[in-house]
């Protein structure tokens, strides 16, 4: 190779790299630009979220709309939808018909997930009475929240396309049936961001087996990283690796952490990349946490009252410890945090499994309503209790005394189910809507999921309907394109 043409292709390299150079700052810049407008078209979301040298700012404390009540919400998610025909929406015509084949026009092309042939009507085992000066109805299974029942709403019309636990659970906190799709808690710290910025804006806790459509249920979707759950664990470390390791003290980690932190900082000014600086603000806030976490679960302040209240034992993790520590998180400006309590789903042996399933969370979840109350928290706490469908009021199963799981229970029902709400600008002591004598078709106040999510959004003072996302070339929303605040809720 000649001296000229070595020179010459220096020369070029030189030039390729400058042009690189210069089109990496100035992609980055009309990117930021663009994220800038963006973001700018939602007035409840902070411009400045995500971009380089304002990684602490996507979680920041937002305005929604100041006449709201709720600032945080607890979401209670029963996994594998309980049977609201035993709970909360007692039918007498349905015990009237007991055993009888269910009439033929209610199931022609319908589809049901483990039911065939024409089963027969299966009513209650369990007795109903009226609660509170409001009157409410409710099943014997639960006393505990019979206490309380001039502060909660039942809904008993809720309804969902999904027929089956996973998709139904993704419609229940994503709006959609399948993968892909931001939760109601992360769209929530989205607009919201949070009082506390030692602690996750947006917590998870789990009671028994995971739900089937896993770590989905609380995930971002197409949302930064940032906003999606924080898995709190029920033994060892709250959250993985939050001790330091043997050898390293805390002022170790902040070194090692200033020099890891340091790294991305420049990588983050040569890309841009959003997630970058979600990965700088979360170190950060593992750092903070080393501090703020057990401070949050030592409950030995609690007073003795306070953990009877509940049904705390000492030293062994369930529902009832999960509530108290949400109670402790909303209290220390936590936006969302979402409970799952495992093992709802009764086909079989309805009469002993549905029974066992109440007793563990009626006692902590009343106490939760009482204890936000006493505090003066329960104006701005929303509490929300369901599960992802219903039951149908057909028997599944038979009489069996040789396999116990073969005993009645119930397949799934996604035309009619109930949840309640409580706290955070909702009426109390209501029941909204109305279904038939058999409890299968709604006939008074349909809410479906998307209306259930406007609503939601609504009490926290955000606009389902302004609350996007530009993903793909459009806006996303949690409610996408249907929905509205179900009026009758709003106190």
């Amino acid at each position: 190779m000649s001296s000229s043409n070595l020179k010459s292709q220096i020369c070029n390299l030189k030039l390729s790299l400058t042009r690189r150079a210069l089109l990496q700052t100035a992609g980055m810049g009309l990117g930021s630009l663009a994220l800038r407008s963006l973001l700018a078209e939602e007035p409840s979301v902070d411009a400045t979220a995500g971009l380089p040298g304002s990684a602490q700012t996507a979680l920041s404390s937002k305005p929604g709309n100041p006449s709201a009540r709720a600032k945080s919400i607890i979401f209670l998610h029963m996994v594998g939808a309980p049977s609201q025909l035993d709970l909360f929406d007692y039918k007498p015509t349905l015990q009237e018909f007991d055993g009888q084949p269910v009439p033929k026009h209610l199931i022609e092309g319908q589809r049901f997930a483990f039911l065939r042939g024409h089963p027969n009507l299966l009513g209650t085992k369990f007795k109903f009475n009226q609660h509170g000066n409001s009157g409410l109805e409710l099943s014997e299974l639960l006393p505990h929240l019979a206490t309380v029942a001039d502060e909660i709403a039942v809904v008993k019309t809720l309804h969902t396309e999904q027929i089956n636990h996973g998709p139904a659970q993704l419609m229940f906190h994503t709006g959609f049936g399948r993968f892909g799709r931001p939760s109601a808690g992360a769209w929530v710290t989205y607009g919201l961001g949070s009082e506390n910025r030692d602690l996750p804006a947006y917590v998870v806790m789990i009671t028994g087996n995971v739900a089937g459509a896993g770590s989905a249920l609380w995930g971002s979707g197409f949302l930064p990283s940032v906003y999606q759950g924080v898995e709190f664990r029920s033994s060892g470390d709250p959250v993985l690796f939050l001790s330091d390791p043997p050898g390293i003290d805390r002022t170790d980690r902040r070194r090692i952490l200033d020099g890891v932190q340091a790294l991305n900082r420049q990588q983050l000014d040569v890309v841009g990349d959003p997630e970058i600086a979600t990965r700088i603000a979360q170190y950060e806030m593992a750092f903070r946490m080393q501090a703020s976490v057990p401070d949050l679960v030592d409950i030995k302040n609690e007073s003795a009252d306070t953990l009877d209240m509940y049904g705390i034992k000492a030293g062994q993790p369930s529902f009832a410890a999960n509530c108290l520590l949400a109670r402790r998180l909303v209290e220390r400006g936590v936006r969302f945090v979402q409970l799952f309590h495992a093992d709802w789903d009764h086909h079989g042996n309805l009469a002993a499994g549905l029974p066992a399933r109440c007793k563990e969370v009626d006692q902590p979840m009343a106490a939760l309503v009482k204890d936000l109350k006493q505090r003066g928290l329960l104006n701005e706490t929303l509490v929300v209790w369901g599960g992802e469908f219903g039951r149908t009021p057909m028997q599944q199963g038979t009489d069996s005394d040789d396999n116990p799981a073969a005993k009645p229970g119930r397949d799934h029902h996604k035309d009619a189910f109930s949840i309640w709400m409580a706290g955070g600008g909702v009426k109390p002591g209501i029941s909204l809507g109305k279904t038939d004598d058999l409890g299968y078709t709604i006939v008074e106040d349909p809410v479906h999921i998307n209306d259930f999510h406007a609503t939601l959004l609504h009490l926290v003072g955000l606009n389902h309907e302004r609350l996007t996302f530009k993903f793909q070339g459009r806006q996303y929303r949690l409610t996408d394109v249907a929905g509205h605040v179900v009026t009758k809720l709003l106190a």
